[in-house]
């Protein structure tokens, strides 16, 4: 099981990861990334680059799935004209920069070489990230427990209740999951901090 991120010699940061968990991570990027671009709020690949930045057609209602939602809350609850304003102006961006950060790490870890598809190999791969790759690393592992919370209902201060459920309950595994990516999200600050 990896130690999380490490501070490397002459900068940057290394973390080391088992075949199986370099593969979660890039599954769980690759499920953030099919969300994000799973509503209206998608860039037109196909649009001129100079309509593309001219384009303020962005969504202007609140999403309907509870984990974009989350990842795209309402700027302005008590005023429902501006939220949606702010939100014709902005969503569009910010889910491509989203994707762009789960892509990130998707790259760096088949890059380090994590194959295709894993298939019981016994892997070990060190990822090597500079400030920048750091930095995409912290916000798409933000945007992983914000989607795992919202699916799991998690709450402050509900430490007692996940610790009560049976470990054959599935929701077990998943929020294993979720304290997981935030023990390397808490290495990677540590990791990159000076």
């Amino acid at each position: 099981m990896t130690e999380g991120f490490h501070p490397r010699r002459g900068g940057g940061v290394v973390a080391t990861f088992s075949g199986f968990e370099a593969d979660l991570l890039r599954s769980l990027a690759s499920q953030l990334i099919e969300l994000l671009r799973n509503e209206a709020a998608v860039p037109h690949a196909e649009a001129d680059p100079l309509e593309a930045l001219l384009d303020f057609t962005g969504p202007t209602t609140a999403p309907e799935d509870p984990v974009l939602a989350r990842l795209f809350p309402t700027a302005y609850p008590q005023d429902e004209e501006a939220a949606g304003e702010f939100r014709r102006f902005t969503e569009t961006e910010l889910r491509g920069g989203k994707a762009g950060n789960a892509a990130a790490v998707i790259d760096v870890l088949e890059e380090a070489g994590l194959p295709g598809d894993l298939e019981g190999e016994a892997l070990v791969i060190d990822v090597e990230l500079d400030h920048g790759g750091a930095m995409q690393w912290m916000k798409s592992m933000t945007d992983m427990r914000l989607a795992l919370a919202s699916r799991l209902d998690i709450t402050e201060g509900d430490e007692d209740y996940w610790d009560s459920l049976p470990d054959d309950d599935a929701r077990v595994h998943v929020h294993d999951i979720y304290d997981w990516l935030g023990f390397l999200q808490e290495s990677l600050v540590r990791a990159v901090a000076p």
